[in-house]
């Protein structure tokens, strides 16, 4: 069974977090072990909170205006193994197991499955 591990991060570490004009921050989701990009969403300060406090990644859903959970719905479960944030503060970087089929709604491990160029028409993990 997995275990959620919450993340410590002090109130000068949060407030170094610069969100854009929506009140969000890009948040890279990688694969512990593989180091495998798995996707990409947006979190505001409450859903950053609550995925270092649950060991779980959440996110804020930008057409649904609301919080979701990475795997309420689909059981692909995210858990959190290490976090960062850039030099400027401006982008996010969670290190997970990835529980269940991958991170993409479409089914593939990876939201970034789709390679540009003539040989690209095929799904192809990234280097």
């Amino acid at each position: 069974m997995t275990v959620a591990i919450p993340i410590s991060a002090t109130p000068e570490q949060l407030a170094t977090i610069a969100y854009n004009s929506e009140g969000l921050v890009p948040a890279i989701v990688q694969e512990e072990g593989t180091g495998q990009v798995l996707m990409m969403a947006w979190m505001n300060e409450d859903v950053l909170r609550e995925t270092l406090e649950s060991g779980r990644t959440v996110f804020w859903s930008r057409s649904r205006q609301s919080r979701w959970r990475k795997g309420d719905t689909s059981g692909d479960h995210q858990w959190v193994r290490a976090a960062f944030y850039d030099c400027d503060g401006d982008t996010l970087l969670f290190v997970v197991e990835q529980e269940g089929a991958g991170a993409c709604h479409t089914g593939e491990r990876s939201c970034f499955f789709r390679r540009f160029g003539p040989d690209g028409a095929g799904s192809a993990e990234p280097p």
